[in-house]
C-alpha cells in the first residue's frame, strides 16, 4: 500500500479546489495549464510528509511524482527532500584513510538521480522551489556545479531553468554568492516572467549577504535588466537608493 499517496488522497478537500486552481494559474494559455488540484494546501501536505516519510520507498515516490494531482507530486518531492536529509553522510575519523561503504551518500546518491530523471514532473514554481535548493543546492555545496549552468542555459523547460537558479539558495545562505550572480547573468534576459521574480529574488538574497556584491553586479546591468527582476533584487536597498535604480 502507498501510504503516501493514501493519506494524501484523504486530505482532499473540493473546496480549495477552484482557489488553488486560479493561484497556479491552470487556466488556458497560463503557465499552469491543465493541472489538476485536490485542494489541500501545502502545510497540510507537510504535516502528511512528516507523519509518513519513514515508510515511503521510490516505488511509492514514483507513483505519486507521476500523479496527475499538483499536491501529490509535491508530496512525493517534499518526501524525496526528507530522505536525502535524513540520508547522513558518512565520516571519517582524523588519522583513519578508508571508511565504511557510505550508505548515506550512496541513498543521497539515488535522491538525486529521481529527482533530475523526473524534472518533467516538476511543473510548477512551488515544485521547483520547494524542493531543488534542500536537494540539488545540498547535494552540490562541496561538488561541481555545472549541472546547474547546464539547466540554466539548456534546460528544457522554464522550470528546469528556474531549477538551475533557485538551487543556488544553499550556497547563498553559506556564503558563496558566485554561482548565483553567474547564472543570474545567463538568465537576465530570459523571456517568462517567472524566471524575471526567480533571478530578482536569489539576488536579493545575495544581496543581504554582500550588499556591495550586488551594487556590482547591477552597475553595467540594471538600465536593461527586465524591470521585475530589478525590483526584486533591490527590495531591501533603502527607499532612496531604489528610487535612484528604479528612476533611471
Amino acid at each position: 500500500m502507498n501510504t503516501l499517496l493514501a493519506q494524501m488522497l484523504a486530505h482532499a478537500d473540493p473546496s480549495q479546489v477552484a482557489g488553488l486552481s486560479r493561484f497556479f494559474k491552470t487556466g488556458p494559455g497560463q503557465y499552469g495549464f491543465g493541472d489538476k488540484f485536490l485542494g489541500i494546501k501545502v502545510p497540510v501536505t507537510r504535516e502528511v510528509v512528516r507523519g509518513c516519510w519513514r515508510d515511503v520507498g521510490f516505488p511509492e515516490l514514483e507513483e505519486c511524482i507521476r500523479s496527475e494531482y499538483h499536491e501529490i507530486r509535491l508530496a512525493a518531492l517534499l518526501t524525496l527532500v526528507e530522505i536525502f536529509k535524513h540520508a547522513k553522510r558518512p565520516r571519517v575519523k582524523p588519522g583513519v584513510t578508508s571508511c565504511p561503504a557510505p550508505t548515506g551518500h550512496l541513498l543521497q546518491q539515488l535522491c538525486i538521480d529521481f529527482y533530475l530523471s523526473h524534472t518533467q514532473y516538476i511543473n510548477n514554481w512551488d515544485l521547483v522551489d520547494l524542493s531543488c535548493y534542500p536537494l540539488l543546492g545540498e547535494w552540490l555545496l562541496d561538488k561541481d556545479r555545472a549541472l546547474l549552468y547546464d539547466l540554466a542555459r539548456n534546460g528544457r523547460t522554464l522550470w528546469e531553468q528556474r531549477i538551475g537558479i533557485v538551487s543556488t539558495m544553499t550556497f547563498v545562505r553559506h556564503g558563496q554568492l558566485d554561482d548565483t550572480f553567474a547564472i543570474a547573468d545567463i538568465l537576465l534576459h530570459h523571456p517568462h516572467d517567472l524566471i524575471h521574480k526567480a533571478v530578482g529574488w536569489l539576488l536579493r538574497e545575495a544581496g543581504k549577504k554582500d550588499k556591495a556584491a550586488l551594487e556590482a553586479f547591477l552597475a553595467p546591468r540594471y538600465l536593461t535588466m527586465p524591470r521585475t527582476a530589478l525590483r526584486y533584487a533591490i527590495e531591501k536597498f533603502p527607499e532612496s537608493e531604489r528610487r535612484q535604480y528604479l528612476a533611471k
